[in-house]
């Protein structure tokens, strides 16, 4: 069983950068991939970034590449997203996601097991 809650949304103008934060509870955050989605208003979920067990592998989006970047460490069960130039966009709830059996690259919603509450973003323009 793995809980997670995000933190560090709010709002920003166009240009400027967040960073997003992510505490996962239990010992095993090590064995789970880990990724962050973000759902627009009358959207799908889209994953945005993930990463591996290690942090040794990320994915992005290709809407998000360059701007965004994913990072965890292990030793304190934290994952983070560091987003910079945000864009109109980008505007959406975020959500940590853990996957048991997933690997960075796992990008649809059924590939993970543990969701976060959600953390809001909106950039103005």
């Amino acid at each position: 069983q793995v809980q997670l809650v995000e933190s560090g949304g709010g709002l920003v103008q166009a240009g400027g950068s967040l960073r997003l934060s992510c505490a996962a509870s239990g010992r095993t955050f090590r064995t789970f991939a880990m990724g962050w989605f973000r759902q627009a208003p009358g959207k799908e979920r889209e994953l945005v970034s993930g990463i591996n067990r290690s942090g040794g592998s990320t994915y992005y989006a290709d809407s998000v590449e360059g701007r965004f970047t994913i990072s965890r460490d292990n030793a304190k069960n934290m994952v983070y997203l560091q987003m910079n130039n945000l864009e109109p966009e980008d505007t959406a709830v975020y959500h940590c996601a853990a996957s048991q059996y997933g690997s960075s690259g796992s990008t649809k919603v059924a590939d993970y097991d543990y969701w976060g509450q959600g953390t809001q973003v909106t950039v103005s323009s």
